[in-house]
């Protein structure tokens, strides 16, 4: 039978029936999505996204990706100033340096990273302090967040000034070695690469960041993207909600996805080395109503510093309306 009004057969009009169903039952099919473009540092903080890229459930939501690998968050800051980049993790100071630059927006805290940041130095010079760097030449990753809260906040609290200490700039990922070469006598870095001199013999904890910055990591965006795909950055941020039941309720899963990253780039490591180093890392994406103060503060350090040219708008940086739509809808 034919409806003569819609010029549909009645086969036809089955068959567009059970589209619309489907449709309803898998709203991202119903929905086009756009392909994001994901940056991640490939240290301990970026594992977190290395899973959501590699868990399927940014499929599961309807969401393509392109991803983008760097040695640190502010490399990736970088890339989404310039625009190469929608979407990346990095620790508030780099956030609020990357809304001064190019007006990238928060949209979600994802991880707590100050226990997964370290003040090493080399074993046999038996340091325990930071006050005994005075003099020593300090591996640091010059514009990183962390780089920025050594000499920004950590070193003046301990008495040491620029110019007490020789600051050697150097990506994280090569700081192992120039240790054990003994071409540095410290380095200020991340997991894994601190359990993995701490494991080998070669460096030894001095402190680590918590007790002076939990360093909450955020999801960034690009402004453009944000105003051109919110429905795709609700539908990021549900599949992100779902990476942090994943950590909590499959913590061996994760890890074995991850340690397959490290394995594959040649990393020797053993996995309860790793599993330690992948514990000091908090996963639990959202929006704390306490990121304001925070982040005020760190733009204030910052500020002095002359790092940034004022104090971010706090209504345009940071966009919590996503994450509570996520959860809403979660």
């Amino acid at each position: 039978m034919t409806n003569r009004y819609l010029g549909m057969s009645r086969r036809q009009c089955l068959t567009a029936t059970g589209a619309v169903a489907l449709g309803f039952l898998r709203p991202h099919a119903a929905f086009a999505l756009e392909t994001i473009r994901q940056g991640y540092q490939t240290n301990i903080w970026g594992m977190p996204t290395y899973y959501l890229m590699r868990s399927g459930l940014l499929e599961k939501h309807g969401i393509r990706f392109e991803e983008f690998p760097v040695p640190s968050g502010n490399l990736t800051m970088q890339q989404m100033v310039a625009r190469q980049v929608d979407l990346g993790t990095y620790a508030g100071q780099s956030m609020i340096l990357g809304h001064d630059k190019g007006g990238l927006v928060g949209i979600a805290q994802i991880e707590l990273v100050g226990k997964t940041t370290r003040v090493m130095a080399r074993k046999e010079l038996n340091i325990t302090t930071i006050e005994q760097l005075k003099g020593k030449k300090i591996a640091n990753q010059t514009g990183s967040s962390i780089g920025n809260v050594f000499v920004d906040t950590i070193a003046p609290m301990h008495g040491l000034r620029k110019g007490d200490y020789q600051e050697v700039r150097m990506d994280v990922n090569n700081m192992v070695a120039a240790m054990a070469a003994k071409t540095v006598d410290a380095m200020v870095n991340v997991e894994p690469y601190n359990m993995i001199a701490e494991t080998d013999g070669i460096a030894t904890e001095i402190m680590d960041f918590s007790s002076v910055d939990k360093m909450p990591l955020f999801m960034a965006a690009t402004p453009d993207f944000v105003q051109k795909s919110p429905d795709t950055v609700v539908a990021y941020l549900k599949a992100w909600l779902d990476v942090g039941r994943a950590f909590k309720a499959s913590p061996d899963k994760v890890a074995e996805v991850i340690f397959g990253f490290y394995a594959d780039k040649g990393y020797k490591m053993a996995r309860d080395t790793f599993q330690k180093a992948l514990s000091r890392v908090d996963v639990n994406p959202g929006f704390p109503g306490d990121l304001k103060p925070y982040m005020q503060e760190q733009a204030e350090i910052l500020l002095k510093a002359r790092i940034i040219s004022a104090i971010p708008d706090w209504s345009k940086a940071l966009r919590p309306e996503f994450m509570a739509k996520a959860q809403a809808g979660a």
